[in-house]
């Protein structure tokens, strides 16, 4: 399984540098798909996600000079055959997930069935998670509860046993201090990586390496 687990997107060039190396070859020569489910559980969702496939709003992921780029809308796949939306999956080089509300966005990869196929997809395609989009992978999620789910809806998908806490002491959430991120981390029963907006890991079947041009902190467990 091969993922890239960012906190901003392809921020900079060591964590372009590692996709490259991950997909076996350039951005330009690539397919992608980018899945924007996650968004609506946030303010505005409809609009961010606009944003985020052109470019208008974070750093590079959409719009970076793909080969193609198309969009996999979670919670249409189960009212379509699975045949007609496969193909396209099986021909990516490069899943991008976005952002926004983990409870919503896995969710949705389960309903879909996307969930059950990871597995055997990401031993070709390469998993590349932005914010919620990579902390669904792991054994921690978080909600921002605009929407009607179960409360006891899962939250992330648990593929790797760590947590990723992303936008490490970014402006726009003070809540992600150091500090604070430290005693969340504290609690969990997991080892935990902090990581800012020009951080990403690279995971191999399970091999964890932190690519970074920026600053991150492993709290593991006591």
């Amino acid at each position: 399984m091969k993922l890239l687990l960012t906190s901003a997107g392809i921020s900079n060039t060591s964590i372009h540098n590692a996709l490259v190396e991950l997909m076996g070859k350039p951005v330009a020569e690539a397919n992608a798909l980018f899945v924007p489910t996650g968004l609506y559980g946030v303010a505005n969702g409809g609009n961010v996600a606009r944003r985020v496939i052109c470019g208008t709003l974070g750093d590079p992921y959409c719009d970076m000079g793909w080969k193609s780029l198309g969009l996999l809308e979670l919670s249409a796949l189960q009212t379509l055959r699975q045949s007609h939306w496969l193909s396209a999956l099986q021909q990516a080089d490069a899943l991008l997930v976005g952002g926004g509300d983990c409870q919503y966005l896995t969710y949705w990869m389960q309903q879909s069935g996307l969930a059950d196929l990871l597995p055997s997809l990401l031993q070709k395609i390469v998993y590349v998670g932005l914010s919620a989009g990579s902390m669904i992978m792991t054994t921690y999620g978080t909600t921002y509860g605009n929407h009607t789910l179960p409360q006891e809806s899962k939250k992330s998908l648990g593929f790797v046993d760590i947590a990723i806490h992303p936008h490490l002491d970014y402006h726009a959430f003070p809540q992600n201090s150091m500090e604070n991120l430290e005693q969340l981390a504290a609690t969990l029963s997991m080892p935990s990586y902090l990581i800012d907006d020009q951080t990403a890991l690279k995971i191999i079947d399970g091999e964890i390496e932190v690519i970074t041009e920026g600053n991150w902190k492993l709290v593991e467990l006591m």
